[in-house]
């Protein structure tokens, strides 16, 4: 077993394993935890390169680090723990001071930087493009009454083709009045009224909503973890994430249908950075999972930013409101895509034990 551990072991923002003689995991932090999706326990003593696949001629890295005493650098490699979608890394394997027979391993997954490293400038842009169409969203849709209005008349009086022409012009006003309402929506989301939830109930409700609605074509399956404590969120907020995420789920798999997997479980390995430098945990895991094609790889990247949509009409602002509303209520969502399998991911605060006992005094 190694000697690491401590906060900053914990505290790491990437992947860190320690690898110790036969090149077995001797050791790995959270963040190596949440990238394997597996925990340390059932890791720990296994070859590391059973669980870990990098896609680059490694043969006998460690051992030249071990002889050499030397770090070596691997950039822009593909890696995977096998249960998921590769993920481009940096990687730097470095020997443990005072420790020969021990390697360090770090990766830095490219998608994470890139993501860190971009998001303050895509927010401006953001920004920006949804105050410009929230100012002319109410304009717009005053013009728009009177063409629908137009043409509704106009329709009483006309048949064939004619008629055609008048139910296309309703059609396509009311689907930009839907697009204005979204923006309207977007720039308009009032701060969170936070709460004591329980996962499971607001995950029924927005089950059975969408059964009823744009998902009845769709089998949805739930593994939930009974023994989950409650979140601290605000609860109507948090079922539009869900119907959100379950709607985008069942217009990917298209009229034939398919299948959407609910599951929830406990990890203590996430925990969000906030503004003023303090950290809180995240451990209440909420996956949605369908059976769809998957998100086009050239999308991945800014799928959680608004105009950005894999559908053609999409209007790109779902997810987007999704991830806003996520970020009001303390949380943090992912996404991992492959053809065939696409795993949207909802970390979520524990509720503090305060508001659980004075709710339980009501």
């Amino acid at each position: 077993m190694s000697h690491v551990a401590g906060p900053l072991w914990n505290s790491l923002p990437v992947p860190a394993f320690v690898i110790g003689a036969r090149d077995v995991i001797s050791a790995i932090n959270p963040a190596a935890e949440q990238f394997l999706n597996t925990s340390a326990r059932r890791l720990e003593g296994l070859p590391v390169f059973d669980k870990l696949a990098i896609d680059a001629p490694l043969d006998g890295v460690l051992a030249r680090v071990r002889e050499t005493l030397s770090p070596v650098f691997v950039k822009n490699v593909d890696v995977t723990g096998g249960n998921s979608a590769p993920v481009q890394c940096n990687i730097q394997f470095a020997p443990m001071t005072g420790v020969p027979e021990e390697v360090l391993i770090v990766m830095e997954p490219r998608q994470l930087s890139d993501r860190l490293g971009q998001s303050q400038t895509v927010s401006s842009s953001a920004r920006s493009a949804i105050g410009m169409a929230e100012m002319l969203a109410h304009e717009i849709k005053n013009p728009l009454a009177g063409i629908t209005g137009a043409a509704q008349l106009l329709a009483m009086n006309l048949k064939g083709d004619d008629r055609e022409m008048t139910d296309l012009i309703v059609a396509e006003s009311r689907r930009i009045v839907a697009l204005l309402d979204q923006v309207e929506q977007f720039g308009n989301l009032r701060p969170p009224e936070k709460q004591v939830v329980i996962v499971h109930d607001i995950l029924d409700r927005a089950r059975r909503s969408a059964l009823l609605g744009f998902a009845g074509n769709m089998v949805i399956r739930e593994e939930y973890d009974p023994s989950l404590p409650p979140t601290w969120v605000d609860r109507d907020q948090m079922i539009q994430v869900i119907l959100n995420l379950l709607k985008n789920a069942a217009e990917a798999a298209g009229p034939d249908g398919g299948t959407i997997s609910i599951r929830t479980y406990f990890d203590l390995g996430l925990s969000l950075r906030r503004k003023d430098g303090t950290g809180a945990r995240l451990p209440l895991q909420i996956e949605i999972v369908d059976d769809g094609p998957g998100i086009p790889a050239d999308l991945m990247e800014a799928i959680f930013d608004p105009f950005v949509s894999g559908r053609e009409n999409g209007t790109g602002l779902g997810l987007a409101l999704v991830s806003r509303i996520v970020a009001e209520n303390q949380g943090w969502i992912s996404v991992d895509s492959v053809p065939g399998r696409t795993a949207f991911r909802l970390s979520l605060p524990v509720a503090p034990a305060d508001a659980i006992s004075k709710q339980g005094d009501i």
